[in-house]
């Protein structure tokens, strides 16, 4: 039973823990403030440990820092000595204050009557004590009320813990340190020695390759001779990180070149400076730690002269009116670009109102690298409102380093387009007028209404007379440039109308797919382009010639008779041209491409319609028909030639497999064996069967063009030409190529159809020389042996296809041999610069190798 005098034991126990709690809140609460600095010290302690900072300062850093570390520590320890314990009455009144109770109801349950009381007083204590228990149902602890936030309001707490633990993450990786860095000594910057690497990397439109100085080879040369413009380059590796590099010029001051951020690659003595700079001036390179010097280069700079431009020709007007420019251009390493300046002459008298600027003309550039320094640009100016005014031409070219140079100015007149019809050429002249300056519209005005003043007697067609007066009606309501341009367009297309018809938009088309082609070829377009490009440009073409010859049928005084050493142009030629051009395109050769292009450009700006020859039409059909036949003879015995290689090579190729895979099977048993037979057979070789019928065809098609050229000199022998040796030895090489085909000798047999080949060249040679002298012989050598001397060769100055082959002495347009070996070469480079572990440098050399220019 429970002692009268104290409250139940429940009461006592919950009371307990209750003390218990508020004791240790109020602990935590005096002591956090008080360790709260230990810790700060320690996490920062820790922090830089992890980080590894210890291990890149020097040892006297090191130890001041382990040092102060030490001190703040033991600063952070001497408050904890002001840290006490609460006494019971202290637990108590927290407790009575927290849960909001009056009249000390605890603190009554454990005071105590004073001693010698009388009864009746301690009756009325244990009265009080039983009534204050009764209002201690429930009690709760306070929470702990450290006033750190008030002392840190910044909460830099937070930011020290979040270190600490990014620190700890970190010390886990390759470059993390340990808590016992900052008590042990560490290796200094400079135990490992510099490593040097130099060099000259010149302009990338130079085309020269960088210079190593530091190379074995260079080490001992006394003077290094780069470009105008190279950036020299000196990676110093490792050292003590103070070495300096200073460029000196002849009679200037040295000069300090600064190095870029330094690199690390793991440790402080794996680190790299780079110094780099441009070289503009002969001088030399010293690279120096402290008096010490490391490196010392001499430099003789090349220097980069301004290009030049200058006339070879007169600027000369096409049959269709396009300009065409013949210049020379000089550059050190080819210019970047070139285009002809176009100024109006008539400067005198008050300032025009012009409402178009100045044609542009963008000039097409030499081969780079070529000594032929001569180019040709054709341009259609045309359409353009100054075609026909007098203007002062001049040619600016600007090289990859941005200088420039000009040529001599000329005063020309801008070639226009001749127009027939009087009425076209009436609505020409006054657009010009307009476009040139549009102060004189109130003329034109006046000029338009004299023209439709009488339209029954000088328009013949109506709707010539509608667009004449929509032309004045919308000049007269013109008021701003953009309206007067708009007027100026309308009456180039009525001019057209009047003069020709629906044949401008096939020029134009023409045009349109011509410039295409060239910027594809310009910017190296893919192989995909250029065949879309070159699809589009033939049929423009063919849609240009019909119409032309439509129109030359419609207007008989379009044609004409052909002057002495003209050049006659048939669709074949053109379709060859074309096809040569993507050729050329996509196997690389990009700049022979564009020139190719320029040639057609000029043929068809100069196109006209000729009349036929009287009197050598059947003759000439007949030559044509033998030169076809040679022609077909030639062609049929090169691709037997190609196919009899390839296919030896294919047969030489498999017998060295066969003999590797018996080396490799050695020692395997019988059905092993057979087993790797068939699987080679499989993997895409040819049977001895399958080879035996190959060279069976090749013996009799080798054949049949033997006597294909029989039965050719036997034509020729009726039309009383002389069948050269050159047949004769061509027809002995293809009876040996048949029984060498015949004896499964391919190499044999391929050196004999190279020796009918050349053969048949001379033989056709000679064929052309005797079809000459007999057309001159019936022309009297005069005008038609000239023109007939021309038609034999096509516009670029090579034998026809119809009249027999080239011989190699003309035009080096590279053969299929040529392109094929040209792709394969393309395609070894382009694997090459695919593979990952090729070195940087290798790339940039293969990739200057495809750079188109």
């Amino acid at each position: 039973m429970a002692d009268a005098n104290t409250p139940g034991t429940g009461l006592t126990a919950r009371l307990a823990r209750t003390r218990f709690m508020t004791g240790a809140m109020i602990v935590v609460e005096r002591g956090w403030p008080l360790v709260l600095p230990v810790l700060v010290v320690a996490a920062l302690f820790l922090t830089v440990s992890w980080f590894g900072l210890f291990r890149l300062m020097p040892d006297w850093l090191r130890i001041a820092t382990a040092v102060a570390f030490a001190l703040g520590g033991l600063a952070a320890l001497y408050p904890l000595r002001y840290l006490r314990r609460p006494a019971t009455a202290e637990i108590d009144r927290r407790i009575e204050r927290y849960n909001r109770l009056e009249h000390t109801p605890v603190t009554a349950q454990s005071d105590r009557v004073a001693s010698g009381a009388d009864p009746f007083a301690a009756a009325l204590w244990r009265e009080h004590q039983q009534r204050m228990a009764k209002r201690l149902g429930e009690l709760d602890s306070d929470l702990p009320r450290t006033g750190v936030p008030e002392r840190d309001p910044w909460g830099l707490r937070a930011a020290v813990a979040l270190s600490m633990m990014v620190a700890l993450a970190y010390s886990f990786g390759p470059h993390g340190g340990s808590m016992t860095d900052a008590f042990r000594q560490h290796m200094g910057f400079d135990a490992v020695p510099a490593r040097i690497d130099a060099w000259v990397t010149p302009p990338r439109y130079t085309g020269r390759a960088p210079i190593f100085l530091t190379a074995d080879g260079n080490r001992d040369a006394d003077i290094f001779s780069v470009p105008e413009g190279s950036e020299i380059a000196v990676r110093v590796t490792g050292g003590s990180g103070e070495e300096t590099l200073q460029f000196t010029a002849p009679d200037r001051e040295p000069v300090t070149i600064d190095p870029a951020e330094p690199t690390t690659a793991g440790t402080a003595s794996a680190r790299a400076r780079q110094f780099t700079s441009t070289l503009h001036a002969d001088g030399a390179a010293s690279l120096k730690d402290g008096e010490a010097e490391l490196g010392n280069w001499l430099f003789s700079v090349i220097p980069d002269n301004p290009p030049e431009i200058r006339f070879s020709g007169e600027p000369a007007r096409a049959v269709n009116g396009a300009m065409e420019l013949t210049y020379e251009i000089e550059d050190d390493y080819g210019a970047a670009s070139a285009k002809a300046l176009i100024e109006r002459a008539d400067k005198a008298g008050r300032k025009a109102r012009a409402l178009y600027d100045a044609p542009e003309m963008p000039l097409t550039l030499p081969r780079a690298r070529s000594d032929n320094k001569r180019a040709k640009t054709s341009r259609d100016l045309t359409e353009h409102p100054w075609a026909g005014a007098e203007v002062d031409l001049q040619l600016n070219v600007t090289d990859h380093s941005g200088q420039q140079g000009l040529s001599e100015k000329k005063t020309i007149r801008l070639p226009e387009r001749t127009f027939a019809n009087p009425l076209a050429r009436a609505v020409i002249e006054q657009r010009r007028t307009l476009a040139m300056d549009a102060h004189d519209k109130p003329r034109v005005l006046d000029l338009l209404e004299a023209i439709t003043l009488r339209p029954e007697d000088t328009i013949d067609n109506a709707a010539h007379y509608l667009g004449l007066m929509s032309i004045r009606s919308r000049l007269k309501m013109a008021e701003e440039d953009d309206e007067l341009r708009d007027v100026v367009d309308l009456m180039w297309g009525v001019a057209l109308g009047i003069e020709n018809g629906s044949l401008s938009d096939a020029e134009r088309r023409l045009r349109q797919a011509q410039e295409a082609l060239r910027d594809a070829l310009e910017r190296g377009a893919s192989d995909e382009e250029i065949e879309q490009l070159m699809a589009e440009l033939r049929e423009a073409m063919d849609q240009f010639l019909r119409e032309f010859a439509e129109r030359a049928m419609k207007n008989p005084q379009m044609s004409q008779q052909m002057p002495q050493n003209s050049q006659e142009l048939r669709q074949n030629d053109l379709q060859r041209m074309l096809d040569q051009i993507e050729e050329l395109a996509k196997s690389g050769a990009r700049d022979k491409a564009q020139e190719l292009l320029s040639q057609l450009e000029q043929m068809m700006n100069n196109l006209q319609m000729a009349q036929p020859q009287q009197g050598q039409d059947g003759q000439q059909s007949e030559m044509r028909e033998r030169m076809d036949e040679l022609g077909e003879i030639m062609r049929r015995q090169q691709e037997m030639m190609n196919e009899t290689f390839q296919l030896d090579q294919m047969q030489r190729g498999q017998r060295q497999r066969g003999k590797n895979r018996g080396e490799q099977q050695q020692g395997r048993d019988g059905q092993n064996g057979q087993q790797g037979e068939q699987g080679e057979q499989g993997q895409g070789g040819m049977s001895p069967e399958e080879f035996a019928e190959a060279l069976r065809r090749l013996q009799e098609g080798q054949g049949q063009l033997g006597g294909d050229l029989q039965e050719l000199m036997d034509a020729l022998n009726g039309m009383g030409i002389q069948p050269g040796e050159g047949f004769g030895e061509a027809g002995e090489a293809m009876g040996e190529a048949e029984g060498a085909l015949g004896q499964g000798q391919g190499d044999r047999a391929v050196g004999e159809q190279g020796r009918a080949l050349e053969a048949l060249r001379r033989g056709a040679q000679d064929m052309m020389q005797q079809m000459q002298q007999a057309m001159q012989g019936e022309n009297g050598g005069g005008e038609e042996g000239g023109r007939q001397r021309g038609a034999d060769r096509d516009p670029l100055g090579r034998p026809r296809a119809t009249t027999g082959p080239d011989f190699g002495d003309t035009v080096e347009v590279p053969d299929e041999i040529d392109v094929q070996r040209a792709r394969e070469i393309l395609e070894a480079i382009r694997r090459r610069l695919g593979n990952a572990l090729s070195p940087q440098l290798e790339k940039d050399y293969l990739e200057r190798l495809l750079e188109i220019k």
